[in-house]
């Protein structure tokens, strides 16, 4: 199995909206933090991460 570690980038982004559970929030901002990185940074990565690791 491939591991995820959050990484610093500076890639463009687009601007969306996202609802998310507020326990899974904590864990998120948590990670991002201790990670140096921003959420929005860190979600990408994960959702990234999940895109290429998916079952086809």
């Amino acid at each position: 199995m491939n591991t995820f570690k959050p990484k610093k980038s500076s890639l463009p982004n687009e601007s969306i909206t996202l609802r998310i559970n507020p326990d899974l929030l904590e864990k998120v901002d948590s990670i991002a933090c201790s990670s140096d990185i921003s959420r929005n940074k860190l979600i990408i990565q994960c959702i990234e991460f999940a895109l290429e690791n998916m079952e086809k």
